[in-house]
């Protein structure tokens, strides 16, 4: 079966903001995360590339257009089941005010009983992107053949849903997993068992560097905005 190029869209105005986007419209990438874009096509150079799926949010959409201005041949299929959380009442809140509902604590400790007000459980999230995932492989294996490379642009808590799935992870233990901004992670599906062969790599070390201000010991909703 194929292997999986999963990339986090670039640094976007929600992340600098501190704002949980979800599927609101207008969110763009900001200057980093345009610059993270346009290292995509040399990061990726040799890889050979089948096809390329995206969510429909303008974020990912601005995350893969310098690679396929770079690749002429390839055209980015738009999969809606690879969107962000909906996030519902949530969305477009500050994540600062977000951490004294009593339902983040849920979504950090228990995020399998985690269900947004007025959006999807945490599970339903998990559940239609591990779908669109395995229909996808099998496209691909149809249509390239079984040691094809195909590339999902997608989201932070999406990914990190996805990376569980393929290790076996229950849903609750999924925010020990980090995935930056434009981070590439890669998962080889087998007929028996996927194997994880890269995880939230950047190519950039900078994030494991001390910081003024510790990391928090919960994980971002959405993902986070990464390495200043």
């Amino acid at each position: 079966m194929p292997t999986l190029i999963l990339v986090r869209h670039g640094r976007s105005t929600a992340n600098t903001e501190g704002v949980l986007a979800g599927w609101t419209p207008g969110v763009a990438l900001d200057e980093r995360g345009a610059a993270q874009a346009a290292a995509l096509p040399g990061r990726l150079e040799g890889l050979p590339i089948s096809e390329v799926v995206s969510s429909p949010l303008q974020r990912c959409q601005e995350t893969l257009e310098p690679l396929l201005r770079a690749r002429p041949e390839l055209t980015a299929h738009t999969e809606e089941r690879i969107g962000e959380a909906h996030y519902g009442d949530w969305s477009g809140r500050k994540l600062a005010e977000l951490k004294d509902e009593p339902l983040m604590e849920v979504v950090q400790a228990h995020p399998s009983a985690a269900a947004f007000p007025g959006g999807e459980s945490m599970r339903a999230m998990q559940s239609r992107a591990a779908e669109a995932v395995r229909e996808w492989n099998a496209r691909v294996e149809r249509d390239h053949g079984a040691d094809a490379v195909y590339l999902m642009c997608s989201h932070g808590d999406i990914i990190k849903s996805l990376v569980a799935d393929a290790l076996g992870l229950h849903l609750d233990l999924f925010q020990r997993i980090s995935v930056e901004p434009c981070s590439i992670t890669a998962i080889r599906y087998t007929r028996l068992r996927p194997f994880l062969v890269r995880l939230g790599d950047t190519g950039d070390f900078a994030s494991l560097a001390p910081r003024e201000e510790p990391p928090a010991g919960e994980a971002t909703v959405g993902g986070g905005a990464g390495a200043p």
